[in-house]
């Protein structure tokens, strides 16, 4: 059984439409980074902490399997954690907290080439792996006119790097380089190879 330890759409909808058979269990962990702490360091380590939270909730609730759909049980279980942040020259960026932080950091992003990473985990009875996908993204350099206008959307409020390129920013991003599903927010790709290397009995995790 798969369960993924986020509450975001956008990877819900990324696991979905790849064709995985899954539950959703959010986890709750501070998400700070520490101190000097390297952004792949970071995002894996979120991850793992996330995967890790939800697998021992689950395993610790008896009601949680009551709950499951027929046929669904915790033998087996797999959890998916994931965590993405933007980098510029190695600082994290992070979410914005407020529509004038959404600003700032558009026009740190402005007319400059960041990347996006993602730590992604798969904890089970067995073992926990931890992967993390890179991505580098080019903007178009940005006026006031046009960054106002995109925060006043309202988009970007719980987005790492205030934007989403699926949304109204793709039009400011003229080139990347790497998994595209990555800056959406889940690689599918490196996720579906670390399913099957924790999984040698796969078949029964995900559901194709």
């Amino acid at each position: 059984m798969l369960v993924l330890a986020s509450a975001s759409p956008r990877r819900r909808e990324l696991l979905t439409r790849a064709g995985y058979s899954f539950q959703v269990h959010p986890a709750h962990v501070p998400e700070d980074p520490k101190p000097n702490e390297d952004p792949i360091a970071y995002v894996t380590r979120l991850a793992r902490e996330k995967a890790q939270a939800v697998y021992n909730e689950i395993m610790g609730a008896p009601s949680f399997s009551r709950s499951l759909p027929k046929g669904w049980n915790t033998k087996n279980l797999a959890v998916l954690g994931a965590d993405t942040t933007v980098t510029l020259d190695n600082h994290i960026l992070g979410k914005p907290e407020d529509p004038a932080g959404a600003a700032r950091i558009l026009r740190l992003l402005s007319g400059r080439t960041h990347r996006v990473i993602t730590g992604v985990a798969l904890v089970t009875a067995e073992r926990a792996e931890t992967a993390a996908e890179v991505t580098a993204v080019k903007f178009l350099t940005l006026s006031d006119e046009e960054i106002n206008a995109y925060v006043a959307t309202g988009e970007p409020m719980d987005k790492a790097g205030a934007y989403a390129i699926q949304g109204r920013a793709a039009r400011w991003i003229p080139r990347i380089e790497g998994d595209y599903f990555n800056v959406v927010g889940l690689p599918l790709a490196l996720v579906s190879t670390l399913l099957e290397s924790c999984q040698p009995h796969s078949a029964s995790v995900p559901l194709i």
